[in-house]
């Protein structure tokens, strides 16, 4: 080959791996990574008033170490629930200020297409799991005129002030609570905390013995906390005539909030 034409050939073969490797770069950015190809998992919390609330949590050492087992576990081909847009979905269907009620769950729901982001809830069309079966009985006899509905997708009250909230925010397909010591709680920790601290008149609904542990976080000068057994088909006696909801309202009354329209 000629000198000159071995010189073209050349220069074109540089341009083109440069134009690869920048190809890879930009591909690196997109979907919450950044440009050294880690997880920026802050890029999915949408809401404004979240954000200036939990800012400083995303510089700790403990969110990077989320990132980097979310990273490891996504790089491994792990299945991870809920889908990357929706591990903040509860945030960002209830802005902070808009919160009269949190309802805290432990970890996702651990099999396909079930996980939304939201506690207790599942997306429409799938199977409404037991739990939330015992959340439906209690409502129709706790509430007037609640009807059960054939779906178990729990948006309507994520909209009217219901902050649905895991305790941990991922979980592997089929592994419950694998994702529970990566550090998931100290951020949830920092969102109740965030809420009590920043709002006034919010009631606590803490199901279980796990829940139950944070109460600790509540400043119960300015908030309500109600208690009582797991829906669980495990504690479901327990849970039964609680009237958890009905406690929920007349505390938001006593407060001088509106009440939680439980219908769905």
């Amino acid at each position: 080959m000629p000198p000159k034409k071995r010189k073209a050939v050349a220069e074109s073969t540089s341009k083109a791996k440069v134009a690869k490797k920048n190809d890879s770069k930009g591909k690196e950015k997109k979907g919450g990574a950044s440009s050294a190809g880690s997880l920026d998992l802050s890029s999915f919390l949408k809401d404004d008033t979240w954000k200036e609330r939990l800012k400083e949590e995303f510089e700790k050492d403990y969110f990077k170490g989320i990132e980097e087992s979310l990273s490891a576990d996504y790089a491994k081909g792990e299945e991870i629930f809920p889908p990357k847009d929706l591990i903040f979905n509860a945030f960002n269907l209830t802005p902070i200020d808009k919160v009269k009620v949190v309802l805290l769950g432990q970890d996702p729901y651990h099999d396909v297409d079930q996980a939304h982001g939201l506690s207790f809830s599942v997306r429409p069309g799938v199977k409404i799991p037991p739990s939330l079966k015992n959340i439906y009985k209690e409502l129709s006899s706790d509430i007037p005129g609640f009807t059960a509905p054939h779906h178990g997708c729990l948006e309507k009250w994520a909209k009217e002030g219901v902050l649905l909230l895991n305790a941990t925010l991922t979980v592997q397909a089929h592994k419950p609570n694998s994702h529970a010591k990566i550090g998931w709680q100290k951020f949830t920790d920092a969102a109740i905390k965030a809420v009590s601290d920043h709002t006034q008149g919010v009631v606590f609904l803490l199901w279980g013995g796990f829940a139950h542990k944070k109460e600790k976080l509540v400043d119960m000068t300015k908030h309500r906390v109600v208690k009582t057994a797991h829906p669980s088909p495990l504690s479901a006696s327990k849970f039964k005539d609680c009237k958890c909801f009905s406690r929920v309202n007349l505390a938001l009354k006593e407060l001088g909030k509106e009440e939680v329209d439980w219908s769905l």
